[in-house]
């Protein structure tokens, strides 16, 4: 029987994604106080600074004041979900409160309330990549098994509250990067000065699978009609010769990433983790018990972001001329890049898709995704972005090809759908979004928002369910 699906099913959720700490500002107003994400200086290579002289978070674009001119934007554009995070230090400004700060809840349901009357579906972060200040600097980091208790009173807090309100919840933003780029330790506590680091990191993601696993469960227990779902960062993975040895590093490399959305939705660590472990003097920590709390209660669905793929190679040093990104390995000559150097690889994304699928069989969502790119305004206000049109529309036909490929995609919320701080580079000036936001890198502008040409073609995927690109 020929099952083949012709496209988006109906009902599928088209919207967008951001960042409470990339796009709020307020840093310090109605009660919160600092996280990780609000020392950054310029983004994650910029590092945690307490010296800086600017720190582009702290204003952001004001997402605070103004998301109901924002909402109504998306609302414009045909949105149907839209994902944010919960800023932990609105909620909990220290970490160590035992009653939350009333401001920062009674922000986050007008928020979700705003949402709900533009026709949205709330997908909510509850970490995303910050944590307390106050809990890092007298308790260290993720390493710490004190944070499972944080972050628990943290997770009832919200599921209590906002029952009814959210139906998708995820635990951790992108888990497993913690394991690849260095640069985002710090979001967790843990500094690239620190020994033993990768014992601390891999200690670190033990503790946040016990706490997703437990976070599932409250959830479930007090809103039997959310859903709670893993969040990962995917970039397929190609070898870079046919060599044996680029083959199995390409191979490695999968597992690597995999790890963490192994343990989640299978509930147990696989085999090939306590191997690697063994060979590197790796020794996890566990509690009694923890072991039947992951398998207990693993996550509904997977979420994942895509922008690019990389290519691993065995040996680093044949090939350094072609070194492009230390972070993400080697150059693939057979790609365009973007302004800041990521490939471009849309049949990336369906190998992804159809990957992940294969490998797990729950549903799967896209939630970040889409081009940074600098956006140049016209003498009449117009901002002709094609190259972001051309960009998202040959991945959202990728997506189509895993759906005809038997891929149960449920949803696709683009990444910045108005422009935010990067969280990289702690720049403006690598725009993502169909709203542009007259902002520059040091903070200057109006702060207005604007169309940019892909907000009417975004608009024109989201009416047609992705048959008109």
């Amino acid at each position: 029987m020929n099952t083949m699906r012709n496209g988006f099913p109906e009902g599928f959720y088209w919207g967008g994604a951001i960042a409470a700490n990339q796009a709020e500002g307020a840093y310090l107003e109605d009660g919160k106080l600092p996280s990780t994400a609000d020392i950054k200086a310029r983004g994650f290579f910029g590092g945690l600074r307490r010296d800086a002289d600017y720190y582009p978070t702290h204003r952001a674009i004001d997402f605070y004041h103004r998301y109901k001119e924002d909402l109504a934007l998306f609302g414009e554009a045909g949105f149907n979900i839209f994902r944010t995070s919960i800023n932990w230090t609105r909620i909990f400004p220290t970490g160590e409160e035992d009653v939350p700060n009333e401001k920062g809840l009674q922000y986050y349901e007008d928020l979700f309330r705003e949402a709900k009357k533009n026709g949205m579906t709330m997908m909510i972060t509850i970490s995303h990549y910050e944590t307390p200040l106050n809990l890092v600097d007298k308790y260290g980091g993720w390493d710490n098994r004190k944070f499972i208790d944080f972050y628990l009173k943290f997770v009832r807090t919200i599921a209590t509250r906002f029952k009814g309100m959210v139906k998708f919840w995820l635990t951790f933003n992108e888990i497993g990067n913690a394991a690849v780029i260095p640069i985002c330790w710090d979001a967790a506590g843990l500094h690239p000065e620190s020994e033993n680091l990768e014992q601390r990191m891999y200690q670190a993601a033990h503790h946040q699978f016990v706490a997703s696993a437990l976070a599932t469960k409250m959830i479930h227990e007090i809103d039997p009609d959310t859903q709670v779902g893993a969040m990962i960062a995917y970039k397929t993975v190609y070898p870079y010769t046919c060599k044996v040895e680029d083959v199995k590093a390409a191979e490695a490399a999968k597992r690597k990433e995999y790890f963490f959305s192994d343990v989640q939705a299978r509930g147990y660590y696989p085999a090939y983790i306590w191997r690697y472990f063994e060979e590197n003097g790796i020794r996890i920590a566990m509690e009694r018990g923890d072991e039947e709390i992951i398998r207990a209660y693993p996550i509904d669905f997977i979420t994942f972001s895509y922008y690019r793929s990389r290519v691993v190679s065995a040996d680093y040093e044949e090939p350094a001329e072609k070194t492009t990104d230390t972070l993400e390995g080697l150059v693939n000559p057979y790609l365009p890049k973007t302004d800041w150097g990521w490939t471009v690889d849309p049949d990336g994304l369906r190998l992804a898709l159809n990957e992940l699928y294969d490998r797990y069989q729950l549903p799967l969502f896209v939630v970040e995704n889409g081009l940074g790119a600098r956006d140049t305004v016209e003498a009449d206000g117009r901002i002709h972005d094609s190259y972001r049109i051309d960009y998202m529309s040959a991945h959202i036909k990728a997506m189509r090809e895993a759906v005809k490929d038997g891929v149960d995609l449920r949803g696709y919320t683009m990444w910045g759908p108005i422009d935010i701080v990067s969280n990289g580079t702690g720049q403006m000036s690598k725009r993502y979004g169909i709203v542009y936001v007259d902002l520059d890198d040091d903070g200057n502008g109006t702060g207005n928002r604007s169309k940019k040409d892909s907000f009417a073609w975004y608009q024109q995927v989201i009416a047609s369910n992705g048959e008109i690109l």
